[in-house]
C-alpha cells in the first residue's frame, strides 16, 4: 500500500512546497513583518521602560533614586558583573523571555535592556 501512495505523497509535498517558498530577497524586505506577524505584537517602549526601571529599583543593591532610563549598571548604580547577571535574569523572568549569553553580555545599562526587550518579538 505504501508503495502506491509514495508517488502521490511526494507530488503533494512538492506542490505545497512550491507555494510556500519565499524568495530570499523578498524575505529581507519583509523579514521584520514576517517575524512580527508570526509572534504577534511587540511591547510598547514606554511600557518596557517602566517595567525595566521597576525591576532595577527592586534589586536590593540599587539605590532607587539613582535609577533612570539611561543609568549604567556598573557606573551609575555600582553593580558588579555578578549583579548584572542577576538583573538580566530578573528581566528574563519579568518579560518571560530567554536572553542568550552573548546578548546578555551586551546589556550593561537600562537603555540596553529596554532596546533589547522592545525588539524581542516574544517579550510579554
Amino acid at each position: 500500500m505504501q508503495r502506491f501512495l509514495a508517488p502521490a505523497v511526494s507530488s503533494l509535498r512538492q506542490a505545497v512546497l512550491s507555494h510556500v517558498r519565499v524568495n530570499a530577497a523578498q524575505q529581507q524586505v519583509t523579514g521584520t513583518f514576517l517575524r512580527g506577524f508570526a509572534a504577534g505584537t511587540y511591547l510598547e517602549k514606554g511600557d518596557v521602560t517602566e517595567r525595566v526601571l521597576e525591576v532595577v529599583k527592586k534589586f536590593e543593591k540599587v539605590d532607587p533614586a539613582k535609577v533612570s532610563p539611561t543609568a549604567s549598571f556598573s557606573g551609575d548604580l555600582g553593580l558588579d558583573s555578578l549583579d548584572e547577571v542577576e538583573v538580566v535574569m530578573a528581566f528574563e523572568e519579568e518579560f518571560v523571555i530567554e536572553i542568550p549569553d552573548a546578548e546578555a553580555d551586551k546589556i550593561t545599562s537600562c537603555a540596553d535592556a529596554i532596546d533589547y526587550i522592545v525588539s524581542h518579538p516574544m517579550a510579554k
